[in-house]
């Protein structure tokens, strides 16, 4: 079953409040298979290339989250689809608005319908 779901990974600065929402947002969804990291060297869950090589689909909350993994990842990246979000980081874990946002922007990228 799980070969079957898109393996979606969300990716913030510190993986504490955009990320894990969105994780938790779309953890149920029964076509998807998601993980949550960060890109900061003080994130909760530090992104590892082994992620990005995981993930069908990699979704980031800001243009300077692609530059970073662009620029430490490049090779995990290659063939990769992978989307900014344009999130800025003014939301704490389960922000209504954050949520909405998210319910609003990631199902059309995946193809959800």
């Amino acid at each position: 079953m799980s070969q079957d779901r898109l393996k979606v990974l969300f990716i913030c600065s510190r993986n504490q409040w955009r990320s894990p929402t969105a994780e938790q947002v779309f953890r149920r969804h029964p076509a998807l298979h998601v993980r949550s990291a960060g890109t900061s060297a003080s994130a909760r869950k530090q992104v590892s290339a082994a992620d990005l090589e995981w993930a069908d689909v990699i979704l980031v909350m800001e243009s300077k989250h692609r530059s970073r993994l662009m620029q430490d990842h490049a090779t995990s990246l290659a063939g990769k689809e992978l989307h900014v979000l344009d999130i800025p980081d003014d939301y704490r874990f389960m922000d209504a608005e954050l949520v909405e946002l998210l319910q609003t922007a990631v199902p059309p990228l995946l193809r959800l319908g």
